[in-house]
């Protein structure tokens, strides 16, 4: 290996660190905004759960989403430590651009355009099947985040349903998806990743009836249960004090989810390098960009949470909730499916759908207009970007 290579492999990790900082400071934030507005906790406190929750959740569960960004998006070619680099700086350089304007930008819209720009400009196939996949689940996401917290919100503004059942039901809900969440930690015979359900279940011999596996149904309702008691006594103490803290727990969780499906987008243009070229396991690319994830939430969130915390106050805190269940849910999904996802676009249709529920949308049409034309010129511009940039490298460094 040369020196040029080694120089290219050191700017290659510098790039992932500053898109993954970017990713901390910025995407990893809005979970914990409504309870800080919400007076649940303060706002260094929640940017120090942040970085520790979202490098946690990257280092766990952001492998598939990884892979996908890094093999997945070209056939036909490999991602040089060039081509890695010139693809993470066009994507930094989007999302600057969007804290900038005020528009916020998509990390997944700008990292998957950037990848496919460098992709063909080495010489790749479009891999038009991971696109239908990938731009069907982005398409999906604004109705499924908008009439999940459309249904939160309306379950928590019904009279007839008071405090003490409505949060516990929420809490049960969140606690059954939580035994089914793949983390790296915990082993499958199958696959990368296992969760408490599938561990539980082949330990037993998978034991099923009409090909439901009972483990992993009385898994999910042992956690329901558990989540809803825990809920349940909190809120039956408290009614304002159970629902902030439900909030808080909830923020932790979006948050631990959001570093896992966000993660993958600094690191996976590496993935050719760190676990071919270099021989490395994946873990080690993994804890990187959990490093710069957890710088970024530390020195950078604290600026954002102050400003989102304000808007989140004044959705109040049910349609805090409303907003931030289907973030958890979708990302979830994301994860298992290896999709790279923007956690703007799921929160601001939380915010809508919930808004709607209380009989406005809360976010002006001009604004969701003007965001929904940004995020499509911002796919569009960087691949023709990543395209050209690299190009432009690859002659000016006499690389074929």
């Amino acid at each position: 290996m040369t020196l040029a290579f080694w120089i290219l492999v050191v700017l290659a990790t510098v790039t992932c660190l500053f898109m993954a900082w970017s990713l901390g400071a910025n995407s990893n934030s809005p979970p914990f905004a409504p309870a800080i507005g919400a007076n649940a906790i303060s706002t260094l406190r929640a940017a120090f759960l942040i970085g520790i929750l979202a490098a946690a959740g990257a280092v766990t569960q952001g492998g598939s989403i990884s892979e996908t960004v890094g093999a997945d998006l070209i056939l036909g070619t490999t991602i040089t430590p060039l081509a890695a680099t010139t693809g993470l700086l066009v994507a930094a350089s989007f999302m600057t651009l969007g804290v900038y304007t005020g528009y916020p930008v998509p990390a997944a819209f700008a990292t998957t355009g950037a990848m496919v720009g460098v992709g063909l400009s080495l010489g790749g196939d479009p891999a038009y099947d991971t696109y239908r996949q990938i731009g069907t689940f982005w398409l999906l996401v604004p109705p499924t985040s908008g009439g999940i917290a459309f249904l939160t919100a309306t379950l928590l503004r019904r009279d007839d349903i008071p405090e003490t059942v409505g949060i516990p039901l929420l809490a049960a809900v969140v606690a059954g998806i939580l035994a089914h969440i793949r983390l790296g930690v915990i082993p499958h015979p199958e696959r990368a990743q296992g969760s408490v359900a599938t561990l539980v279940s082949h330990g037993l011999g998978r034991p099923s009836v009409v090909g439901v596996d009972l483990a992993a149904v009385v898994v999910t309702v042992a956690f329901a249960a558990i989540g809803y008691r825990l809920a349940y006594r909190k809120v039956a103490a408290s009614v304002d004090g159970g629902i902030r803290s439900f909030l808080l727990v909830l923020g932790g969780i979006v948050a631990f989810s959001s570093g896992g499906s966000q993660v993958g987008l600094a690191t996976g243009p590496l993935e050719q390098l760190y676990g071919i070229e270099l021989g490395l396991p994946g873990i080690v690319l993994l804890a990187i960009g959990a490093a710069g994830i957890l710088a970024g939430a530390w020195m950078g969130a604290p600026r954002l949470l102050q400003a989102t915390s304000r808007e989140y106050a004044q959705l109040g805190v049910r349609r805090s909730i409303a907003a931030l269940v289907p973030g958890f849910v979708i990302a979830q999904t994301a994860i298992a499916l290896g999709i790279p996802i923007s956690f703007n676009n799921i929160i601001i249709s939380g915010v809508i759908g919930g808004g709607l529920a209380a009989g406005t949308a809360g976010v002006s049409r001009r604004k969701i207009a003007v965001t929904v034309t940004f995020w499509l010129l911002t796919l569009g511009a960087a691949t023709g970007i990543g395209f050209g940039l690299y190009r432009a490298f690859s002659a000016l460094l006499g690389i074929a």
